[in-house]
C-alpha cells in the first residue's frame, strides 16, 4: 500500500515538473516576442518576473505578493515602479501577444466581453457606483471591456479598454492623480467595447475577424453602424424587444418592411427553422440538436429617411427541440454563412466566459489596486500574457482564494 502511494506521489510530482517545464518554455518563447519593444533589459526582466508571479503566486496577485517570489522590499519597489511609474507603452506588447497567438492558433473571431471589478474604496481609477443585481445593492466597481481572440482550442484577451465615468473625466484633480490622458472622453460601455475592438484593427496587421458581443443592453443601431463603417463583420446578441424591419421574402408579405420586435419576427419564422447538430468541441459527449432560423432584416429608420447604407443584416434565432423559441436572438451581417456556422460563432462567448473564470481570474486580471490609469493597463496587459502562457502550456494556475473585494 505504501509503495503504491509513493508511486502515485512520484507520478504527480513528475507531471507537475513536466507542466512547469512546459510553462517555462512557453513563457520564454512568448516573452522574447512580447517584450521586444521595451528599450531596457531591466524592463524586460521585470516584465518576465511579473508574468511569472501572476502564474505562480498563491492568492491575490498584488505587487507585494508577486515581489515576494523575487526578493523583499527592493523587489516590491522595483515592480511597483515598473507597473505604475514607468513609461513603457503597453500597446506594442498587446500587439505582439495578438500576433503570437495568431501564429500558433489563429483566431476565428474576437469576442467583446465586459468585466466588472468590485472595489472596497473609491480611489482606484474609474471606480463608480453601480447597482449589483446579485447583491441587490449599490456597490463600487471598475468596469472594462476585453477583446478576446478565440481560436478552435482556446481564448485569450489581447486588448482592454477601461471605462471612465464622467465623475472621473470631469474631475480635474482625479484626472491628474490617476494620470488619465487628455484624449480620454466620455463613452458608453458599448462604445467602449467597439473602440477596444477597433483598436486591434488599426495598424496591428491582423486578419479581419468577426466582432462577437452581447449587445442586449447596447445601442444596437449605433454599434452596427460604427462596426460596418470600419468594415468589421459582426455578430451581436440582441434583446427580444429590439425593433427591426422585416424584409425577408420567406416571411408573410403583410409584414414586408414592417417594424417589429426581434421576437415577433422570429415567431413568424418558425416554419423556417432547421435542425443543427451540435457537439461540444473536444468532448465525446452526446450530440444535441438545436433549431435555427435566419431571416433578412434592416435596422429601423426614422420616418421620411432613406435606408442607411450598409451591409445586409440577418436575424438568427436559436432554440432547442422542445424548448422555448427563440431562446437567443443574434443580429449579423455575415450573410454568406450557414446558420450552423453562425451558431458555432455565437457559442464562442461561452468559451470566453469559461476561460475568464478558469484562467483569467486565477492569474489576477481583477487584482490591480493602484490609482494609476497606466498601471491598470500595464497590469491587464501582463495578466493577459500570463493567461496566454497558461492556455498554450496547458499548465494549471493556482487555485483561487476566497473572493475579496480589492481596495
Amino acid at each position: 500500500m505504501q509503495t503504491g502511494l509513493q508511486e502515485r506521489t512520484g507520478d504527480t510530482e513528475m507531471i507537475s515538473a513536466q507542466r512547469a517545464m512546459s510553462r517555462n518554455g512557453v513563457l520564454e518563447e512568448l516573452g522574447a516576442a512580447l517584450f521586444e519593444s521595451l528599450p531596457r533589459s531591466d524592463q524586460r526582466r521585470r516584465g518576465m518576473e511579473y508574468v511569472q508571479g501572476l502564474l505562480g503566486v498563491q492568492g491575490r496577485k498584488s505587487i507585494r505578493n508577486i515581489s515576494s517570489l523575487f526578493g523583499g522590499e527592493a523587489a516590491e519597489q522595483s515592480l511597483h515602479h515598473f507597473i505604475s511609474g514607468s513609461t513603457w507603452d503597453w500597446g506594442p506588447v498587446r500587439r505582439a501577444l495578438a500576433h503570437h497567438l495568431e501564429e500558433v492558433s489563429p483566431a476565428r473571431a474576437y469576442v467583446l466581453r465586459p468585466m466588472v471589478i468590485p472595489k472596497a474604496g473609491d480611489s482606484s481609477v474609474g471606480v463608480d457606483r453601480r447597482f449589483d443585481p446579485g447583491r441587490g445593492q449599490m456597490t463600487n466597481v471598475q468596469q472594462a471591456v476585453g477583446v478576446w481572440a478565440v481560436s478552435e482550442e482556446h481564448s485569450t484577451p489581447v486588448n482592454w479598454r477601461l471605462y471612465l465615468p464622467e465623475t472621473w473625466l470631469d474631475d480635474a484633480t482625479r484626472r491628474r492623480q490617476a494620470s488619465i490622458p487628455e484624449s480620454a472622453a466620455p463613452e458608453t460601455m458599448d462604445q467602449c467595447g467597439v473602440e477596444a475592438y477597433l483598436g486591434i484593427t488599426r495598424g496591428w496587421g491582423l486578419p479581419v475577424r468577426p466582432a462577437v458581443m452581447d449587445a442586449r443592453e447596447a445601442d444596437v443601431v449605433a454599434t452596427v453602424r460604427r462596426l460596418q463603417a470600419a468594415d468589421a463583420p459582426l455578430l451581436l446578441r440582441v434583446s427580444a424587444n429590439r425593433r427591426l424591419a422585416a424584409t425577408d421574402p420567406g416571411l408573410p408579405r403583410s409584414v414586408a418592411e414592417t417594424e417589429l420586435t426581434a421576437h415577433q419576427i422570429m415567431m413568424m419564422a418558425r416554419p423556417l427553422r432547421q435542425p443543427v447538430i451540435q457537439r461540444r468541441p473536444g468532448t465525446d459527449g452526446p450530440a444535441r440538436a438545436a433549431l435555427t432560423a435566419a431571416v433578412r432584416v434592416e435596422l429601423p429608420r426614422r420616418p421620411g429617411r432613406r435606408p442607411s447604407p450598409g451591409r445586409e443584416l440577418v436575424l438568427l434565432g436559436i432554440g432547442e427541440n422542445g424548448g422555448r423559441w427563440p431562446a437567443e436572438l443574434w443580429l449579423t451581417d455575415l450573410t454568406d454563412l450557414h446558420p450552423a456556422q453562425l451558431l458555432r460563432l455565437s457559442r464562442l462567448t461561452r468559451r470566453v466566459d469559461r476561460d475568464f473564470a478558469d484562467i483569467a481570474e486565477r492569474v489576477g486580471i481583477k487584482d490591480f489596486s493602484g490609482r494609476s490609469f497606466s498601471g491598470w493597463h500595464r497590469h491587464a496587459t501582463l495578466a493577459s500574457a500570463a493567461h496566454a502562457v497558461a492556455v498554450l502550456s496547458g499548465a494549471p494556475t493556482p487555485e483561487p482564494q476566497p473572493e475579496q473585494v480589492a481596495a
